[in-house]
Formats: structure tokens, C-alpha cells, sequence
């Protein structure tokens, strides 16, 4: 027994990463001198040693680790036209229309020019919604593991699409652990800005609904049409006909929407609901939404999923017909346990994953908790899991979205799909014992704790 101990700790030993300073901007930083070391520092100082969002924990299961391409990042201001302005709805003016715009940040496969790193700084703010006393708006920078404006990567591709849809309220940036974890995998990542629900702008929630799910299909049109445009930043890096959307809380609303769940009758008829009954451009059954679908969209990922009872209806589950992965904390009380459980029971036709944490709570997807929001409680709660450590949660996120996108986007079944055939108690295999049969692939000794993976097969896959 002490043999097999002292085995498991000579792996871990050997399989660790260099070690990181932890210098975040906003934060001390710890290699600084005693005096200067009581100092608030800026981004201006971060340094490739540094440790940032998504980097590997020494207990990081397998498939966290970056990849092989060099990520490059780019910020890009795009507009939507002639949408319905809900916010601006009355009883003398029904329809009302504007051009919406959009914030998107894209991580592609980079080339680097001599000397150039990757490190950048993302800009966001503490809070939800401008004029709101109780969350007062709080800027603040956290910095990267990309290289800004960087040349694209012209060796290889097209890359798979994935599309980052955030919660109400919430960003582009996150969850910047996996959209550069991603795209140093060969995926081009776009994370969407959506207007009227960041933490900048965030307004009342009818927005939100009418939204969603149009933005994520206009983006995947866009990043698609800047692919095929010649002299472009993306020219030729895009395959859109191979694209996962992504999306936390509310964001997972407009994952499963544009992936073919209508909303129900009811949602659409809520008293106090989205105005005008104009919600119905999202309803199950309505020829035009089913005609607005992309077909492009091959899985999802849900990050705490959105489903209040009765919003979505056994019928609209079913018409889900792409793989899908739901993540979720045992103990989420936000939008609810019972609601991902609900989906996972319902969406009979999808091929489906549900990973669960146990004694998590709703904040299994965001970036950790910035030093800012250490002096807030209430926006330290938006971030920041009270039972685990969010860079923990990171990268098993990271692991799983790997295997998953590996096996059913890619199609490299023989180099993911192990990883995804365990136990559905990581908790029944032993502590020690990585080779034991039993024990999740992919996670060093006494690491596989906490977490259950449950798997369903479809009834009726989606038609190639």
C-alpha cells in the first residue's frame, strides 16, 4: 500500500506543470519587494510566467492542457439589422425596429511574428446594469493567455465554429479559460456581447428571451461570410458547418432554442411575459422559427441550464436531435438542479451527457472571481463557488468539453471517446488506484472525486 502511495506521488510530481506566479491585475504581486508588494497593480506587468484563467491546475485532469496552435484574439463591433426593438414596445407602436448591436470577441489559431506574445488584457465590469444602486458598476481588467490582433493561421484549416453565449447578466469574456483553451485546439471561438445583457447593460429580461437565440444564428452567418470573404482575418478559417454553441444560464436558453427547443405556448402567453406576444418568433411548432433553425449547429453545451417549469415542454425537448452536454451543480438553486435533470430526462432524441458537481451551485462555468469583486460580496457570489475552487472547476471543464467536442464534432471517436465512457460515480473507484477499471480516465490519483457523469443514448439522431 505505501508503495502504491508513494507511485501516485512520483506522478504527480512528474506530471506537473512549471510552476506560476499568481499575479492577477487589480491583485499584489508576489514576486514584488516588501514595500512595493502593498500595491495595486495593473495589467501593464503580467508576464508569460504568470499564472491566467484556464491555466492547469497540478491536479488538472488530462485533456485540460492547452494545445498545440498559438491563440490570437480580436475584438470586432458588428450590426444586426432591422431587429424588433421589445424594449421600445407600446400600444401605438407594435413593431417597433432598430439595428442591434453586437460586441463579439473571436479566438482563432494564431501566427505569431518574432517576438511576439501571447498576452493580452480583457476589459469588463462588476455589476448588472447601469443605475442599479444595489450592484454599482465596477471596472476592472484580468489579463490573457492570447496574442491581440495577431495573423491567422494559414498551415492549416478550416477550424470548427464554436459559439460562447453568456448568463443574464454576463460577457464575452467570462469564460475566457475555455474560448483560448479552445481555439489553442483548433477551433475558431466567438463569444458574443449579447446587448441588453451584459453586466455593462444588462435591462429587463424580455430582451434576453427575444434575443438569444437570434444573435448566436446571425454570429455563426457572420463568422461563416468573413470565412469566405478574400482578404479578410478569417478568410478560409471557418467551417460553419461544424459548429457548437455553448452557453451558460441564460445563455444555455439560446443554445437550446437555436438548436430546435421552441418555448411553449405558456412561456409565450406569460402574464407580464415578453410584450405583444412576440416571444412566439421562438415558439415550438411556429413555421417561422422552425424555418429560422440552423442546421450548422451540430452540439451544444449547457453550462447550468435554463428551464423553469413549463417553459419548455416534452415535445419542444424532443425536437433537441444534436448531442448536447448539460454541467451542472447538484446544488443549484439558481435556475435549479431539477431543471437540468428535467432536460437531460426529456431531450430523448439527443445523444446526451449530464456532468454533475457535487455540493456545486450555479457558478460552474465563469472565470474565477476577480481580486475586485473580493470587496464586493454580492459580485463575489456571481463568481465565485463556495464548495470548490473555480480554476478547479475550469479545468475539468475544460477535460470534458475536449472529449465531447473530440468525439461527436470532430468525430475522433478513437482519440476522445474513452474519456467519456466512465462509472457514473467518479466517487466508487479508488482514491489511488488510476488503473483500476473503475477510476475516470484522464484524472490523476485522488483527483477523481465529487462528480458523476451520466450518458443516454438518442432515439432518433439528427440526419446527416
Amino acid at each position: 500500500m505505501h508503495k502504491q502511495i508513494a507511485t501516485a506521488l512520483v506522478m504527480i510530481l512528474f506530471a506537473s506543470p512549471p510552476a506560476l506566479a499568481l499575479h492577477e491585475c487589480g491583485a499584489q504581486h508576489p514576486e514584488s519587494g516588501a514595500q512595493e508588494s502593498q500595491a495595486i497593480h495593473g495589467c501593464d506587468r503580467l508576464r508569460e510566467t504568470d499564472f491566467f484563467n484556464g491555466d492547469p491546475r497540478v491536479d488538472a485532469p488530462e485533456l485540460a492542457r492547452r494545445g498545440s496552435y498559438p491563440v490570437g484574439v480580436r475584438t470586432l463591433e458588428v450590426v444586426n439589422p432591422d431587429q424588433l426593438d421589445v424594449l421600445n414596445y407600446s400600444a401605438e407602436n407594435r413593431n417597433p425596429r432598430y439595428d442591434r448591436p453586437l460586441t463579439l470577441e473571436i479566438w482563432y489559431p494564431a501566427a505569431l511574428e518574432d517576438g511576439q506574445k501571447q498576452i493580452t488584457t480583457y476589459n469588463d465590469v462588476l455589476g448588472h446594469g447601469a443605475g442599479n444602486p444595489a450592484r454599482p458598476l465596477l471596472p476592472f481588467e484580468f489579463g490573457g493567455r492570447a496574442a491581440r490582433d495577431a495573423g491567422r493561421q494559414t498551415d492549416d484549416g478550416p477550424f470548427p465554429l464554436v459559439v460562447v453565449s453568456h448568463g443574464y447578466s454576463g460577457s464575452r469574456v467570462i469564460m475566457t479559460w475555455l474560448t483560448e483553451n479552445l481555439a489553442s485546439k483548433g477551433y475558431v471561438v466567438v463569444a458574443i456581447d449579447h446587448t441588453g445583457s451584459t453586466h455593462a447593460d444588462a435591462t429587463v429580461i424580455h430582451s434576453t428571451l427575444v434575443h438569444r437565440a437570434q444573435d448566436i444564428n446571425f454570429t455563426i452567418e457572420k463568422m461563416s461570410s468573413m470565412s469566405n470573404r478574400p482578404d479578410g482575418f478569417l478568410t478560409g478559417m471557418v467551417n460553419a458547418g461544424q459548429t457548437a454553441v455553448i452557453g451558460y444560464s441564460m445563455g444555455t436558453y439560446g443554445a437550446l432554442n437555436a438548436a430546435g427547443v421552441g418555448v411553449s405556448e405558456a412561456a409565450v402567453n406569460f402574464p407580464g411575459g415578453v410584450p405583444g406576444g412576440h416571444l412566439a418568433a421562438q415558439q415550438e411548432g411556429v413555421p417561422a422559427y422552425i424555418d429560422s433553425l440552423d442546421p450548422r449547429i451540430r452540439v451544444i453545451v449547457t453550462f447550468a441550464p435554463y428551464g423553469p417549469p413549463g417553459f419548455w415542454t416534452e415535445k419542444a425537448a424532443a425536437e433537441l436531435k444534436v448531442p448536447s452536454l448539460f454541467i451542472v451543480g447538484r446544488q443549484d438553486q439558481t435556475t435549479g438542479f431539477a431543471a437540468a435533470q428535467w432536460l437531460f430526462d426529456n431531450t430523448v432524441n439527443s445523444e446526451r451527457y449530464l456532468l454533475v458537481y457535487q455540493g456545486a451551485i450555479h457558478e460552474v462555468a465563469p472565470n474565477p472571481a476577480p481580486p475586485l469583486a473580493s470587496q464586493h460580496f454580492r459580485e463575489w457570489v456571481h463568481y465565485q463557488e463556495p464548495a470548490w475552487d473555480n480554476r478547479r472547476l475550469n479545468n475539468i471543464n475544460q477535460h470534458f468539453i475536449t472529449a465531447f467536442l473530440g468525439t461527436y464534432l470532430l468525430g475522433e471517436d478513437d482519440r476522445y471517446a474513452d474519456y467519456l465512457k466512465l462509472t457514473p460515480e467518479s466517487n466508487t473507484a479508488p482514491r489511488t488506484d488510476s488503473t483500476d477499471p473503475a477510476y475516470w480516465k484522464g484524472f490523476l490519483p485522488w483527483t477523481a472525486i465529487g462528480m458523476e457523469l451520466h450518458h443516454r443514448e438518442a432515439r432518433q439522431a439528427l440526419a446527416d
